[in-house]
């Protein structure tokens, strides 16, 4: 069983970062994929940022450039480094891990852009 625990949110305002961290109960090397995804009121979830375990990365068009994914295998953990940070970003984002053919979900961080 996979755990994951996302912490990093809050509030910030335009144009301001953040940096959201995942923390996995189990050896994320060996995850097919590790990702964010996101869902703000009266939306649906969709994904933000994907990277896989060779290291490829995936974005959404609307946070291309603004913000990065990366994963520490030695501490089994992944990030997510949010920048020029926009009230649109507002949402509950969520870690994921696919792992043999299933996925794993983290409970989620609250990111509120705001002034």
């Amino acid at each position: 069983q996979v755990q994951l625990v996302e912490s990093g949110g809050g509030l910030v305002q335009p144009g301001g970062s953040l940096r959201l961290s995942c923390a996995a109960s189990g050896s994320i090397f060996s995850f097919n994929a590790m990702g964010w995804y996101r869902q703000a009121p009266g939306k649906e979830r969709e994904l933000v940022a994907a990277i896989t375990s060779d290291g490829r990365t995936n974005y959404a068009d609307s946070v291309k450039g603004r913000f990065t994914i990366s994963r520490d295998d030695a501490k089994n953990t992944v990030y997510l480094q949010m920048t020029s940070l926009k009230p649109e970003d507002t949402a509950v984002y969520y870690c994921n891990a696919h792992h043999l053919g299933l996925d794993y979900w983290g409970k989620g961080t609250l990111v509120t852009v705001s002034t």
